[in-house]
């Protein structure tokens, strides 16, 4: 069983000025900066609403494999999703200076990019990506 969220040719300029909220636009516009320059990928739509930079190739034990975006975020109605903790590593330290979010399983998330701390959300972004890439070559998109 693959991944149901795939890539798509949707321009991620036109999902960004689509975001209903003025403030919710101005962030995502700000952190898909952030994301490019951190990752130095190219964005890509990932279904209707993941922005994605860089992808990765994983097939576990299970014999189940995919593909799927190496680091993202959306911009949700009730929050940012960021796509950034792939479960492997503990990145408790670097998430001590973050500021105001929550966690889950995979994904961080936040209301606004003033309730955290930029500079160490791009540090956890590298961190991120680097203990993904020992465990899964990443590929630009």
């Amino acid at each position: 069983m693959a991944n149901k969220t795939l890539p798509t040719d949707v321009p991620v300029d036109d999902f960004l000025a689509a975001v209903p909220s003025p403030q919710k636009r101005a962030d995502a516009v700000e952190l898909d900066a952030l994301f490019r320059r951190v990752t130095r990928f190219d964005p890509v739509m990932w279904g209707p609403s993941i922005v994605g930079y860089g992808r990765y190739h994983y097939q576990y034990e299970s014999g189940r494999e995919g593909d799927f975006l190496a680091t993202g975020f959306s911009p949700r109605k009730a929050n940012f999703s960021i796509y950034i903790l792939p479960g492997y590593a503990d990145f408790s330290d670097i998430l001590a200076s973050l500021g105001k979010f929550k966690i889950g399983k995979s994904c961080l998330y936040f209301n606004k990019l003033a309730d955290i701390d930029v500079a160490i959300l791009e540090r956890l972004i590298s961190a991120g990506l680097k203990d993904l890439n020992t465990r899964w070559p990443l590929n630009p998109s």
